[in-house]
């Protein structure tokens, strides 16, 4: 009796040692795959999240300057006969935004003739860097404190107050100096700008936001790093293009790290702001660390499954289990992708099933993750390929036309008057108009053709096209395009019509570079827009030339 019972535990232990190797194995894989590609993937979340973030800074700063420079056009600060008219616009000005701590109206002496609230008015600030730079021209000041103005101005939490500068001189009608419009924007706006773009997914994914400033000081982030200088090994690196990068931070702690740096927007160049969007390395790892525990638990238990059935087997039948564990070693040697289904007593057949459903359950999670990843390249809200997808799908395009001698054409699309749409019928009719838009283009597609949101309401279609009749077959399907986006369509019970601006360019015609012939389409279509839009445009021969001669 001994001996049965030996056999018996030594055969269970085989089959559960099997499952788990198995299980281990496969969960490893999966797992290190998994965790590649969620470090891509949130790295370069992290980087749009900074470049979001540090646009919209640009984007307000700029248009502050442009409200102030509307504002010292206006005939009552040119000829100050009414300081209590400046005082009263000054008031309005600061009610309407908030952002603006202070903003007074100085003679050309320095002195505060009039100002929000009165604060600082009869004062003199001849000497300070706000009055000196802005009687010379348009000045934007770096983020400081101003510690008179800070006592002077309510501050319900307690700390110091910063400000950003917008200051710049105001002329006569005949020309002459009449005085300077100084301005302090609270940096309490940066905080704003945060909160308004990136609270979920700071809360969604325990990702923090920081602000630098020229010399890499921390301006905006967590209490314990403002004011410090980070000395971060990819802060020297001096590409304008948002990127990621595992980091080693001050605490001694690795993170995903975003990166986007101030390009400024329109006339308005910049800071040099540095915004930096970081999670921890773990927390990043933690969905496939997850789904790899989930693999060796759901393993572990049809191990332990697998063992009882085992015990109750015979030694008669150690032959066919014999069989199935020299399977599951082929398998784990990579030799064949299933286990083999025995013809054996009905207990062996159940087993060598169960063991391919156990091999097939770890196989259809592995086509999960590709589903996630396929979630990744396309865009959420109009159900189109985004730019990581275009970036997978352009060399591969790029060789298909090769290989048959076509070419491609590249045709970047950006509708014109959307925002008017957004502003009248809401952000839920653009997101609908957005939609529709993703429908026709993409009834326009033939296959092998692609068309891409890059993001707002920017498209780029490439589309295979016969090298002999690349240029007609372009402006053709341009042209539809154009009539099929002009076609109203009905948002909240109310016709709506946008149009849109077309420009395009043809690889490797145009250039023999890809990325050169994609500048040329993103050329053209700034032509599109600026000769009147609704239109399309292609790259003109000579400029083609130059840009190869170059």
């Amino acid at each position: 009796m001994p001996f049965p019972h030996s056999l018996r535990s030594r055969f269970a232990l085989l089959i559960a040692l099997l499952v788990t190797l198995l299980s281990w194995l496969l969960g490893t894989l999966i797992g290190q795959d998994a965790s590649k590609r969620i470090r891509e993937e949130v790295g370069r979340d992290l980087a749009e999240a900074s470049f979001q973030m540090v646009d919209r800074l640009d984007r307000d700063m700029a248009g502050r300057a442009d409200y102030l420079q509307v504002l010292a056009s206006l005939r009552v600060l040119r000829q100050p006969d009414a300081i209590g008219e400046i005082r009263a616009l000054l008031d309005r000005l600061q009610q309407e935004i908030p952002s603006i701590a202070w903003i007074g109206y100085t003679d050309t002496h320095g002195q505060v003739l009039a100002s929000s609230n009165g604060i600082l008015e009869g004062a003199s600030i001849a000497q300070r860097p706000v009055y000196l730079e802005g009687s010379k021209g348009l000045f934007i000041g770096d983020v400081h404190e101003a510690v008179l103005l800070a006592k002077l101005l309510p501050n319900p939490s307690g700390e110091a107050m910063k400000f950003v500068d917008i200051s710049l001189p105001i002329h006569g009608p005949d020309g002459t100096s009449v005085g300077v419009l100084a301005s302090h924007l609270s940096w309490g706006w940066a905080e704003d700008v945060r909160r308004s773009l990136m609270e979920p997914l700071q809360q969604r994914r325990d990702v923090e936001f920081l602000v630098l400033g020229r010399d890499h000081s921390v301006l905006l982030g967590p209490a314990e790093l403002l004011g410090q200088t980070l000395q971060l090994p990819a802060l020297s690196d001096e590409r304008e293009d948002d990127f990621w990068a595992v980091q080693q931070w001050p605490d001694g702690q690795h993170y995903l790290t975003g990166f986007a740096r101030s390009q400024g927007h329109l006339d308005y160049p910049g800071l040099g702001w540095i915004v930096l969007a970081r999670q921890p390395l773990a927390e990043a790892y933690a969905p496939a660390r997850a789904l790899m525990h989930g693999i060796l638990l759901w393993g572990s238990a049809l191990a332990l499954l697998f063992a009882a059935i085992g015990w109750l087997l015979t030694g008669y039948f150690t032959r066919p289990l014999r069989q199935i564990a020299q399977a599951a070693d082929r398998l784990s040697a990579g030799e064949i992708t299933v286990i083999p289904d025995l013809r054996s007593p009905s207990e062996i057949a159940l087993l060598s099933q169960s063991i391919r459903h156990l091999v097939e359950s770890l196989t259809h999670q592995q086509t999960a993750l590709d589903l996630m990843e396929d979630k990744a390249h396309s865009d959420p809200l109009t159900g189109l390929p985004n730019r990581a997808a275009l970036e997978k799908y352009l060399p591969q395009a790029q060789q298909r036309s090769q290989a048959r001698h076509d070419c491609l054409a590249l045709l970047y699309l950006d509708l014109d008057g959307f925002k008017p749409i957004n502003d009248r019928f809401g952000h839920a009719a653009g997101d609908l108009l957005l939609k529709e838009v993703a429908r026709r283009l993409r009834t326009g597609l033939r296959d092998g053709d692609l068309v891409a949101r890059l993001g707002g309401d920017e498209f780029l279609m490439v589309l295979q096209v016969p090298q002999h009749e690349a240029r007609q077959q372009a402006r053709q399907i341009a042209e539809r395009t154009l009539q099929a986006l002009a076609a109203p369509v009905e948002l909240n019970g109310q016709q709506a019509q946008v149009g849109c601006s077309i420009g395009g360019a043809l690889w490797p015609l145009d250039h023999a570079d890809l990325g050169a012939a994609l500048e040329l389409a993103d050329q053209s279509l700034y032509r599109a827009k600026h000769a009147g839009k609704n239109r399309a445009q292609f790259q003109p021969p000579a400029a083609i030339g130059s840009l190869m001669t170059d």
